[in-house]
């Protein structure tokens, strides 16, 4: 298993990516995947904190511009067509993680 993270123009663009990987729809319409991939939609996460005292807001968060999501490939040893070019890389593991899976030793 390998973990990518990755930055999208918008949620639109990331949803396109997704759907790429593969689903289908039920009987009721709703869309299901057909890969094994485990995705983590964590949306404009935010850059730079903000500053606080008590419940006043000193100086306000900055959110990223950017749509991201996170994926733990399974069976994959490089980026699926057209995701390498969204890749981001981080030092530590970033804001989210997969149940404790260390990012470094496993990224993309």
């Amino acid at each position: 298993m390998k973990i990518g993270k990755y930055e999208f123009k918008d949620i639109k663009t990331a949803e396109s990516k997704i759907k790429s990987l593969g689903v289908e729809t039920d009987e009721d319409g709703n869309e299901y995947p057909t890969h094994k991939h485990s995705i983590v939609k964590l949306g404009h996460i935010i850059i730079e904190k903000g500053e606080y005292d008590g419940e006043e807001v000193i100086k306000d968060p900055v959110f990223s511009p950017k749509y991201h999501i996170d994926v733990m490939w399974a069976g994959l040893e490089e980026h699926p067509y057209g995701w390498k070019s969204a890749a981001v890389t981080v030092e530590g593991q970033g804001v989210h993680s997969f149940y404790g899976v260390d990012y470094q030793e496993n990224k993309m």
